[in-house]
């Protein structure tokens, strides 16, 4: 029984990044061809872009899982992501897009939410991205690689909607500075999210972050 579904186009869901090291992502393919990490919640099958000029971090900790749902076409999915987990997290004019294609007599419409400028960053708490792709420049604190996923203690730990391996390779730090991010998700929840100035904007055609 799923705890969570994280189904449909989740428009009011934000995301945010951590950087997957090398190690990381080597051990998720390793979990993934050995059965290791079970799937765990529904995500709707699309994917969706975040930009954002800084983020900070606390209390972090990241670990494999996948992602399993259905694409749009009701055909089933799956998708290997590094499960990132902050304590809490700000991020300085940040932008999320998501593309639906394929909309009779429309084509494909693009979704756009902006938060976080004019000096008032977003803030969230209890945040977790299934990553499947990131670009940035990051600066670490108090890094420890290679923890089993069940026993880092640094950040917020396992989330409830996850069946991962808690033996599995994780790594977790004190906090976590990245500049200039780029990333795209497939899912992404938090206990609160405060969004100052946030906007929001539909578009035909294909208009993205990045």
């Amino acid at each position: 029984m799923e705890s969570q579904v994280r189904g449909g186009t989740r428009w009011k869901r934000f995301a945010v990044v951590m950087v997957p090291s090398v190690a990381a992502t080597a051990a998720i393919g390793v979990a993934l061809a050995q059965g290791a990490l079970a799937a765990s919640f529904s995500v709707s099958g699309q994917s969706f872009k975040v930009t954002a000029d800084r983020l900070d971090g606390t209390g972090f900790v990241q670990y494999g899982a996948i992602d399993s749902g259905y694409n749009l076409d009701g055909t089933k999915t799956a998708h290997p992501v590094a499960v990132s987990g902050f304590k809490t997290a700000s991020l300085t004019n940040m932008c999320q897009s998501v593309v639906t294609p394929n909309i009779p007599l429309l084509g494909s419409v693009s979704l756009t939410l902006k938060a976080g400028g004019n000096g008032t960053p977003v803030e969230a708490e209890n945040l977790y991205v299934d990553i499947e792709d990131l670009e940035a420049n990051a600066v670490f604190h108090g890094i420890d690689i290679g923890v089993a996923a069940g026993s880092a203690t640094k950040g917020p730990g396992i989330s409830k909607g996850d069946t991962a391996n808690p033996y599995g390779f994780a790594q977790q730090a004190d906090s976590a500075t990245l500049t200039d991010v780029k990333q795209t998700a497939w899912a992404t929840t938090a206990g609160t999210f405060k969004l100052s100035g946030l906007k929001m904007s539909v578009s035909k055609g294909v208009k993205e972050c990045y």
